[in-house]
C-alpha cells in the first residue's frame, strides 16, 4: 500500500499512457467499420479485391476517382442497397471526398449486415495527397 501512495503519479502516468494505446484502436473499427489509410487501402484494394464504393455526386466522381471504383451517391444509397446485394459478405471500401459521407455510408450499409466494411481515412484529399493514381 505504501508503494501505491509514494507512486501515484507514476502509476497514473502508466495508466493514462495505456488508454492513449489503446483509444485509437478502438476508433479505428468504431461501429464495425475499419478506417484505413491510404496504404492499407491499397494493400486491401489489391490483396482481397474489394470494391470500391464511391458516394460523392456523379459531378464529384467524374473529376477523378480511384481506379475500378463504383459510383452511388449517398442520397442513393438507400434506394440503390440491391444492386450491392452480392458484397454484404465481402469487403467494401467506402470512399467520399473527405471521409464524412463515407462514415454515414458505411453505418448505413452495416445496418443492412454488410460485414467487412472500410473507410478510406481522409478520403480523396487522402487519396491525391498521396500522389496515388485516378481514374476518370
Amino acid at each position: 500500500m505504501e508503494f501505491f501512495k509514494q507512486n501515484v503519479l507514476l502509476i497514473g502516468l502508466a495508466i493514462g499512457s495505456g488508454i492513449a494505446l489503446i483509444l485509437p484502436l478502438l476508433s479505428r473499427s468504431a461501429a464495425g467499420v475499419t478506417v484505413l489509410s491510404v496504404t492499407e487501402a491499397v494493400m486491401l484494394m489489391s490483396r482481397k479485391s474489394a470494391l470500391v464504393l464511391d458516394v460523392r455526386e456523379p459531378d464529384e466522381f467524374a473529376q477523378g476517382h480511384l481506379q475500378g471504383a463504383r459510383n452511388i451517391p449517398l442520397s442513393q444509397l438507400d434506394a440503390r442497397l440491391k444492386e450491392l446485394e452480392k458484397y454484404r459478405e465481402k469487403p467494401v471500401m467506402v470512399v467520399c471526398e473527405r471521409g464524412g459521407r463515407a462514415t454515414k455510408a458505411a453505418k448505413l450499409l452495416k445496418a443492412q449486415q454488410f460485414t467487412a466494411l472500410h473507410v478510406l481515412k481522409g478520403g480523396m484529399q487522402a487519396w491525391l495527397e498521396a500522389k496515388m493514381p485516378t481514374g476518370k
